[in-house]
């Protein structure tokens, strides 16, 4: 089955460029990746060019800036150039007369939307109302909802609502390495770096969205001032062990392939 990485960075100005990543990925068996924008970069030249240079290895998820009222038009001269989706944050809206063109636009162009925002930006009632309005839209929660850190009463009913959002069937979401919400061992011990017990995120995301609503994402290279590339995806695919071929197929590769497709 082919492994994808779904939540990835590489620039030429930020973080590392895309030989970095890879090096990463064949080193590690990781068959494709999407790559995604950087915040707060609208320029993605970068991204194109990469896609010219390794074509059907990677696909481009890109930003573009959405107070402009010809943000559409942008995004759609770059899904032209190949990018498979684009990233935008739960509050996102255009100016104008229809403050849900951007999404609308991503949706009609066929474009997977990934989103990043804080737990309470995705828990909060108007990001429903957006998936309510466009069921054709693919939308993909980044980083388990961003409720990846070891969390207070406050914060797990912040993820029940977060995890909540499943019961839409357009929405997805990425799950990570251990690292981003496990505590790391200190000192640092083998074979298993982490505080135990791990806290049972993955496991209540893959009950709350299933294998085909589920992808894993490095977070590469910040990944590397964590656990590193090679834990995140090992440590990812043990705690899947007891889960079907088919259901670890899903969650390592063909959920990321379907919603942003690699294109040649």
């Amino acid at each position: 089955m082919p492994i994808v990485d779904s939540h990835c960075h590489a620039s030429d100005v930020w973080y590392e460029p895309i030989e970095s990543l890879l090096s990463q990925m064949d080193r590690n068996g990781v068959d494709h990746a999407i790559l995604i924008q950087i915040n707060g970069q609208t320029n993605n030249a970068y991204q194109t060019d990469c896609l010219r240079r390794y074509p059907g290895r990677i696909a481009s998820v890109v930003i573009v800036d959405t107070d402009r009222s010809d943000a559409p038009d942008q995004l759609a001269r770059l899904a032209e150039a190949g990018a498979s989706g684009i990233r935008l944050k739960p509050g996102t809206r255009s100016p104008g007369s229809d403050p849900l063109a951007i999404w609308r636009a991503a949706a009609s162009l066929g474009l997977g939307i990934s989103c990043g925002g804080s737990a309470s930006d995705f828990a909060d009632g108007g990001f429903a109302r957006v998936i309510e309005s466009l069921p054709e839209a693919r939308i993909v929660i980044e980083h388990l909802g961003s409720v990846s850190h070891p969390i207070d009463a406050a914060g797990e009913t912040l993820r029940q609502k977060v995890f909540g959002l499943s019961r839409y069937p357009n929405v997805y979401i990425k799950i990570p390495g251990l690292g981003e919400f496990c505590r790391r061992a200190m000192p640092v011990k083998e074979p298993f770096p982490f505080e135990e017990p791990i806290p049972p995120l993955l496991e209540q995301a893959y009950e709350a969205f299933g294998p085909a609503r589920m992808m894993w994402g490095s977070d590469y290279p910040p990944v590397s001032g964590r656990e590193g590339y090679r834990r995140a995806l090992n440590g990812a695919r043990e705690q899947f062990a007891s889960k079907s071929d088919a259901d670890r197929a899903q969650i390592f590769g063909a959920t990321a392939l379907k919603v942003f497709p690699i294109r040649s």
